[in-house]
């Protein structure tokens, strides 16, 4: 007898192990990678969300907290082909439910065929389907998760001190290595939270304002916004994944929810100016669709969406993917001089 349940929207429900017990709801997404699990999973990006792997086997070199992107787990639990002990024990002790004895692999497929959906978990000794089915029912839509900021924000300013330029990072869910990219090349690092002010912001006199990555919809990301029309044509600004779509909104451009997002460790992306293609690690549900008063200089090679944008009036430039790859390939860590390049008011080729 199965002690685990997912309920999807489709109306199936499908049976699994529990590994970790609980209850949960969420939007089932889905990552291609094969290696950097413990990335994955503290990445804030995958806040309330259930988070699929399609490569069978998730464990296999164990769980290093040096290799954590913050300090705990963000999808609201985990479903898995099979799962070893150790990160089944490691997301036990954070209290995030957790399944496996599944097909992935299929699981990927609907998600792909119908987009990402809705799910509910049960699992345990008391799981049930009938629990699995009321998780889904009260399972809100992303774009619902209007205050999702404040669940993978700082509470209060940090400050990694650096002898180069000064950056006021606006925190909406940024990954650990983001800092370590920017702190690595001498920056000085404010990170403030989700909600900080324009007054905020100036207190702190920075070359640059950078906008991080992060969960949900980016027009749930008042705050954040409203710091990109204040500050454009007065700072550099630049933004990455979720911080994209933000810099795009606050220029007049647009940002739709896609099928069922970029995510994984292998995603091509063609920059128009040199010709190149370079892989890159991506993990959203959302896109810019129209760029607005920005120029698009990157584009991805499965579906042309906007991958870099950027503005040399303004001093503006922007990702959608993850420059700081973990996991990933490096191919695009180069950003990260470029950013404070502009901070330093030299001139950048995108």
């Amino acid at each position: 007898m199965s002690d685990a349940y997912l309920a999807l929207e489709t109306g199936d429900v499908v049976e699994a192990r529990a590994r970790a017990p609980g209850a949960a709801r969420g939007e089932l997404v889905f990552t291609t990678a094969y290696t950097g699990y413990e990335e994955s999973l503290t990445d804030p990006s995958y806040e309330a969300q259930v988070l699929t792997f399609s490569y069978p086997l998730i464990g296999n070199y164990g769980v290093r907290e040096e290799r954590f992107e913050s300090e705990r787990v963000h999808p609201y639990a985990v479903v898995a082909r099979e799962m070893t002990d150790d990160v089944a024990e490691w997301l036990d002790a954070e209290g995030v439910p957790a399944v496996d004895h599944v097909d992935t692999r299929d699981l990927v497929t609907d998600i792909r065929d119908g987009g990402a959906m809705k799910v509910g978990i049960s699992a345990g000794d008391e799981a049930s389907p009938e629990e699995a089915k009321a998780q889904l029912d009260s399972c809100p839509h992303m774009s619902d998760l209007t205050d999702i900021g404040a669940d993978v924000s700082v509470e209060e300013p940090i400050h990694y001190e650096g002898s180069g330029a000064r950056v006021a990072l606006i925190d909406c869910g940024a990954k650990g290595s983001i800092v370590e990219s920017l702190t690595a090349r001498n920056a000085d690092v404010h990170v403030l939270p989700y909600d900080a002010t324009a007054d905020d912001v100036e207190a702190l006199d920075p070359d640059v304002l950078f906008i991080s990555n992060g969960p949900g919809d980016p027009a749930n990301f008042e705050a954040a916004q409203a710091l990109v029309e204040h500050f454009t044509g007065e700072l550099p600004i630049a933004g990455i994944c979720l911080g994209q779509q933000v810099v795009a909104r606050a220029l007049g451009g647009t940002t739709e929810k896609m099928d069922f997002g970029h995510r994984g460790v292998n995603q091509p992306v063609l920059d128009h100016d040199t010709g190149r293609v370079v892989m890159t690690t991506q993990n959203h549900g959302y896109t810019v669709d129209e760029p607005g008063d920005l120029t698009v200089t990157q584009v991805n090679v499965n579906d042309d969406t906007p991958e870099g944008l950027d503005s040399a009036e303004y001093g503006i430039l922007t990702r959608q993917y993850h420059p700081e790859a973990n996991p990933g390939p490096h191919d695009t860590l180069d950003f990260f001089d470029e950013v404070l390049e502009l901070a330093e008011g030299r001139t950048v080729t995108a």
